[in-house]
């Protein structure tokens, strides 16, 4: 394919159709959908094999692609929740009645068409798909290469829904992997609305660099977990274990530890064989590599400059020993993502210092970052994390998927 403006250009026009769906018929919808893929569960993990067969079972990514009879419930069980959810578009936000009779409403209106590059999670085609008809968008899907027989299985059955539903395929239009198309994505104005990438750092800076169309930053997480000098040590150790091994490759896992230095030791002696028994390499500071070595850790190695503020997606982290909640909050301000931070104190104001100083998406005290997620929020589903400030921050979902209209009812008043 040369080109993808054609497609781009049939998503746009078939916007106009999910737009006009009534509510009730977008909710029934989405439980068609959650059905078929239940129905359709043998070719979707067959396509999926497919696609599993070709990646390193080293490679701890090998996780996001994975999908399974579990993981399709989960999925199916969140568009039956999405459906559930009232739809964004068509509230009034504003009225009122001008001096001159016009009648002036502010209502929230679909966005139009959602593009969104991703990589690796097939999961996201079903979740994005789901949420952007639920608010009444299409979207154009550019997955990365190696899930493309899971995305194309996946774009099948909601095609097979669209079209129980008289809505055209290309209201959700799968693009693409070819490197050299996105650049026309980034650029077309005329047919895309809104780009949003998740997945890598990389990825979402090239995305910035180079999109004319606006765009929401998601994905990339440099998360910390901070064990002050009051903290319950073992229910530190709890939240900081969660955080990292529960599923190291996504976005909301610790990267780095920060330990006060008046509890550094017996946390981490602690700590060290919870972390052994998951074979997480651990990369330490000057201060808590003796303190490990000394304990027997086995996975030890000495941080380097750049292991701080490092995404592991992986069962690796940092710890840094630091003097006080300052020296942690400065840590985290040089080298934070934005994206979730934690704080574990049993000191009510500290904790709300912290909370209330450190600049990300979503913070924590005393629980793990890992229920930064749409789901867990109670938001349905997500597109994914925004780091950022502007329209919308943390868990990018349903209620985001809206913008405004100023509707004026006059009867005839012209202006002088």
């Amino acid at each position: 394919m040369t080109s993808i403006l054609p497609l781009l250009e049939q998503t746009h026009l078939a916007a106009a159709a999910v737009r006009r769906l009534s509510d009730a018929d977008k909710q029934a919808l989405l439980l068609r959908l959650a059905d078929l893929v239940l129905e359709h569960q043998a070719d979707i993990l067959a396509a999926n094999q497919t696609d599993l067969d070709r990646k390193d079972d080293a490679d701890p990514k090998k996780d996001r692609l994975l999908l399974n009879p579990s993981r399709l419930e989960g999925i199916a069980a969140s568009i039956r929740d999405v459906a559930a959810l009232p739809c964004p578009a068509g509230q009034i936000l504003a009225e009122r009645t001008l001096p001159n009779g016009i009648l002036l409403r502010k209502v929230a209106v679909p966005l139009g068409v959602v593009g969104i590059i991703y990589e690796s999670r097939p999961n996201v085609t079903l979740d994005v798909s789901a949420l952007c008809l639920r608010s009444g968008n299409a979207v154009a899907l550019r997955g990365s290469s190696d899930a493309w027989h899971s995305n194309e299985a996946l774009v099948k059955v909601i095609h097979q829904a669209l079209r129980e539903f008289d809505v055209p395929e290309a209201a959700v239009t799968l693009l693409p992997t070819d490197r050299a198309l996105v650049q026309e994505l980034l650029t077309a104005t005329r047919y895309v609305d809104m780009i949003i990438p998740r997945g890598s750092e990389s990825l979402i800076q090239f995305v910035r660099q180079h999109s004319l169309v606006p765009t929401i930053e998601t994905g990339a997480g440099v998360c910390h977990t901070y064990v002050q000098e009051k903290a319950d040590l073992k229910k530190a150790l709890g939240i900081v274990v969660n955080a990292k091994v529960s599923r190291p490759s996504v976005c909301n896992a610790l990267d780095t530890i920060l330990l006060d230095e008046a509890i550094a030791p017996e946390f981490l002696t602690m700590l060290a064989p919870e972390l052994a028994r998951w074979n997480v390499e651990v990369f330490a500071d000057s201060t808590s590599f003796p303190i490990l070595k000394l304990a027997g850790y086995p996975h030890l190695q000495t941080a380097q400059a750049e292991d701080f503020g490092r995404e592991f997606l992986d069962f690796k982290c940092s710890v840094r020993v630091v003097p006080n909640v300052d020296a942690a909050l400065e840590h985290i301000r040089l080298f934070s993502s934005r994206h979730s931070e934690a704080i574990v104190s049993e000191d009510a104001d500290v904790c709300q210092y912290f909370m209330e100083t450190v600049d990300a998406a979503a913070v924590y005290a005393n629980a793990s970052t890992r229920f930064t997620d749409g789901g867990e929020f109670g938001l349905g589903a997500e597109i994914g994390i925004s780091t950022q400030k502007l329209h919308a921050r943390g868990p990018f979902a349903l209620e985001k998927l809206v913008t405004e209209k100023w509707m004026a009812y006059g009867n005839g008043q012209v202006r002088g």
